[in-house]
């Protein structure tokens, strides 16, 4: 056995062996101190190695980085599947997610045009494919969303033969109580413009520069309502898709709702617009069509025949109606209204020596009380002998017609006992559903659903004509809103503005009609619509345009305007667009046997406006200025109206009976792809051969003015002017008008 060597405290240290003096303070500093030698000894042996492998370093790097790119990748492939691979692809022009129910629509060229969100009424929730009775087996999607919603997407084949454009139906029914199917669109690109619906509230152009929240669908005062006199349920914006809604939905629609830039689309059941039912739970069904551009795509959908059933004494209406005036006699107070106001009113136009006759359009005080349906024979003694002299002056008289009655009326008992009113609801049907219209405090409305209602109204109303020898009437509905609160008719109504439109097709065969005062559906030619009444103010003559444009795009062509100046007021009546329902009394106005005529300027820059569009109507003659400069304008306008203007209409409503294109139209329907031409609401083209530029701001005589991609023909100086330009500052004194007029394609500039 070896000896045993002697021990040291060195020997302890690395050993590890416990000792007695192990754990000294002696101890414990040498230890760390041998371990920050250590440390230091192999921090300074970094730079060296580092310096002697660089390469190793460089690929721990990238192995770090190429890590990082797999993470990102798969998170974004992760993203990609949920948003894209389960957004799946419909028709070839669909791409729907059924998580987030995300739907993008996209045209030929597999361009994005729309962009929604359906289903915005409920949250996140499953989608599950229908089965059994559900699926329709006719090559619809259909999904089920088990908090209360079903879905059909298909292909929509009936709308137009155009191979460019291509319709899809949406189909929502709500499955339980308390769901209202709503759908929104996405309205925050700068680039994109909305036009359709009608006139609303905020009387805009296009549609995306108002606002107004949800509200049901339905004609209006858009003083009080959101929506105003005609309607028609379609919109189309400027990339080339359009939304029509069906009939039977009971739609209510908000625009850019809270600042959402949001179009929204919902069905629901109410107490007063849909308070009839058509299915249990409200359904909300509409098509989406899509084409290369707006332009192809509105003329494909408004492309209809109106030929049908057109009589030759119906198209010699519609070229009276656009090549002479309508001479409008609308007294404030009934008295006023005799057989010698009408005679010296015409006897006035003869005096003139430049104007046509035209259509004398009488206002519903040739009754004693509103729904006598006969003369007040105290004021009409002789009215035979005035309407023969009338008529051999060449005037055709047109009374206004309305569907109320007033409870003063002689015929207002006999009615509620055959029962031919529109009865309370929730009572005895021969209790009469009241309302107040106009000056009328208390009426009834005939129940136009009622046979037995049509038959009397019928007979009435002929043996005026053959008494009388009038020529037509105008018939003057209302809106929704004048409808009696508790409505119930023999036949039930989708809602309040389906009255009207069975009122019209119940007599236009029967009675010789020229104009409605509302509309929800195109009425059979030669029946024109009307614009609501405008006050006299500058205001007011700025929403011409806009409205005029908005019923021409929705299916309207042929269109009444308000009065030159502006309309009258009625006596109680509030309905004027926009403001006051009073005319404005400017500094300049003029008297007229103690009524207020507009004031001169804007009498002046009205009938310049008036001179372009389809019918001119007049309630102050230009006479009563007693003004050589206005009576030298109505001259000059009146010839430029029958030279050039007249023959243009004329023409255009040929195209308009074949294809519904309106008359006057928005600069986009000559140039889609021109952008300053989706966003001008003050300018407006007659078919595509003039344009009209009229100035609108009181004491002004300079404007700019756009002209569409062309060569124009000023027509105040008749120089060429070369198109899809702007032109600044142009001139315009108020003797004079802008317009111009489009040369051949082959014109040299």
């Amino acid at each position: 056995m070896p000896p045993k060597l002697p021990r040291s405290h060195d020997d302890d240290s690395f050993t590890g062996n416990n000792s007695d003096d192990e754990d000294s303070p002696i101890n414990s500093i040498t230890s760390i101190n041998s371990l920050a030698s250590l440390l230091k000894e192999k921090l300074q042996s970094i730079p060296s190695k580092i310096k002697k492998k660089p390469s190793d370093y460089k690929i721990r790097a990238f192995v770090g980085f190429l890590f990082l790119c797999i993470v990102f990748f798969v998170g974004f492939a992760y993203i990609m599947y949920h948003q894209q691979v389960l957004a799946r692809s419909y028709f070839h022009r669909i791409k729907f997610n059924q998580e987030n129910r995300m739907i993008k629509i996209f045209n030929s060229q597999n361009i994005e045009i729309l962009r929604g969100h359906l289903g915005s009424f409920f949250g996140t929730s499953e989608a599950y494919d229908c089965v059994g009775s559900d699926e329709k087996y006719d090559g619809s999607i259909c999904l089920q969303w088990l908090n209360g919603a079903r879905l059909y997407i298909n292909k929509e084949f009936s709308y137009t033969d155009e191979p460019e454009v291509k319709c899809y139906s949406i189909r929502w029914q709500a499955l339980r109580e308390g769901v209202n199917p709503t759908d929104c669109f996405d309205w925050s690109s700068s680039t994109d413009h909305w036009f359709g619906g009608g006139q609303f509230e905020n009387v805009t152009w296009p549609l995306e520069r108002g606002t107004h929240g949800f509200a049901p669908f339905i004609t209006g005062d858009i003083k009080k309502h959101q929506w105003g006199n005609a309607l028609m349920k379609y919109f189309i914006n400027s990339r080339g898709s359009a939304i029509i809604v069906d009939n039977d939905t009971p739609l209510y629609v908000s625009i850019n709702n809270e600042n959402s830039r949001k179009f929204c689309l919902q069905a629901k059941h109410d107490s007063f617009g849909y308070i009839n039912h058509i299915t249990t739970y409200p359904e909300l069904n509409y098509n989406i069509c899509t084409a290369i551009n707006v332009k192809l795509l509105h003329s494909s959908l408004s492309r209809q025949s109106l030929w049908d059933g057109l009589k030759p004494e119906d198209k010699k209406t519609i070229h009276s109606l656009l090549s002479e005036p309508v001479w409008h006699i609308s007294p404030r107070w009934k008295h006023e209204l005799t057989e010698s106001m009408m005679y010296n009113y015409t006897e006035d136009v003869i005096a003139l020596g430049f104007l046509k006759q035209g259509h004398v359009l009488i206002n519903e005080y040739w009754q004693n009380h509103t729904g006598d349906f006969t003369l007040d024979e105290s004021r009409f003694q002789t009215l035979e002998d005035k309407v023969n002299i009338i008529h051999r002056r060449g005037f055709k008289i047109v009374f206004s017609i309305q569907p109320f009655m007033s409870t003063e009326s002689i015929n207002f008992a006999e009615c509620v006992q055959k029962r031919l009113l529109i009865s309370e609801r929730f009572s005895n049907r021969t209790i009469p559903a009241l309302t107040r219209y106009k000056a009328l405090p208390s009426a009834g409305m005939l129940d136009i659903t009622n046979n037995r209602t049509v038959t009397w109204l019928h007979t009435k109303l002929q043996k005026i004509v053959n008494t009388y020898k009038i020529d037509a009437f105008f018939l003057d509905l209302g809106t929704a809103y004048d409808v009696p609160r508790y409505y119930q008719c023999e036949r039930p109504l989708i809602n309040p503005d389906e009255y009207k439109t069975i009122f019209v097709e119940r007599f236009e065969k029967l009675i010789s009609l020229i104009g409605v005062s509302s509309a929800v559906s195109l009425p059979r030619p030669p029946i024109f619509v009307s614009l609501p009444p405008f006050e006299s103010s500058w205001e007011a003559i700025k929403n011409v345009i806009p409205t005029i444009l908005s019923y021409g795009v929705v299916g309207y062509p042929f269109l009444i305007p308000g009065a030159v100046g502006g309309d009258i007021d009625w006596p109680g009546g509030d309905q004027f667009v926009p403001g006051s329902p009073k005319i404005s009394l400017e500094q300049n106005t003029t008297q007229e046997n103690d009524k207020v005529l507009p004031d001169k300027e804007l009498y002046l820059r009205w009938l310049q406006l008036a001179t372009f569009l389809p019918v001119i109507k007049f309630t102050h003659l230009p006479s009563k200025y007693n003004d050589e400069q206005v009576l030298e304008a109505a001259k000059i306008l009146t010839s430029l109206r029958q030279k050039t203007v007249t023959p243009l209409l004329i023409k255009y409503s040929s195209q308009a009976l074949d294809e519904g294109l309106p008359l006057i139209r928005p600069l986009w329907m000559l140039e889609p792809n021109d952008p300053a031409g989706l966003v001008i609401d003050d300018e407006f083209s007659v078919g595509e051969e003039l344009i009209v530029a009229p100035i609108l701001e009181k004491g002004s005589v300079f404007r700019e003015v756009y002209l569409p991609p062309g060569v124009w023909k000023d027509g105040i100086d008749e120089s060429l002017r070369k198109g899809s330009r702007w032109m600044h500052d142009y001139r315009v004194p108020l003797d004079k008008v802008a317009y111009f007029i489009k040369m051949p394609d082959n014109t040299r500039f």
